[in-house]
């Protein structure tokens, strides 16, 4: 079967300072990772992050080891500037999520958006 991707969601966050603005897509996939199970990719400044099983219970671990309920995945985040980034990371909850949030220069405060993962962590 074919893997088939819907799109769940797409915003932008304007910055008044350039005119510049830093897009996002979030997308359900029916077949990612090496299980071909359903998944969640987030799309941003031409990167992929995908939450698939394999990839969120590693981090989930990681998560795990350092006592913390939102895992900031700094591999997968765009980072470079203090008051303006795009940070992704994993939520653990019932069931996990995705969160992303993007802050431009022009924001006091980050837009958060959060997508609830479409499988559960295995203990």
């Amino acid at each position: 079967m074919a893997n088939i991707k819907t799109q769940i969601d797409q915003f932008d966050v304007a910055d008044l300072e350039d005119g510049s603005k830093l897009s996002i897509r979030a997308e359900h996939n029916t077949e990612m990772g090496n299980r071909g199970v359903p998944g969640l990719q987030i799309h941003y400044l031409g990167y992929i992050v995908n939450y698939e099983p394999m990839a969120v219970e590693r981090w989930a671990y990681q998560a795990s080891k350092k006592g913390e309920q939102v895992h900031l995945l700094t591999d997968y985040s765009w980072m470079v500037h203090e008051d303006q980034f795009i940070k992704n990371s994993l939520v653990l909850s019932t069931p996990p999520k995705a969160r992303v949030e993007v802050k431009t220069r022009s924001r006091k405060q980050p837009v958060v958006k959060e997508y609830e993962l479409p499988f559960k962590l295995e203990e």
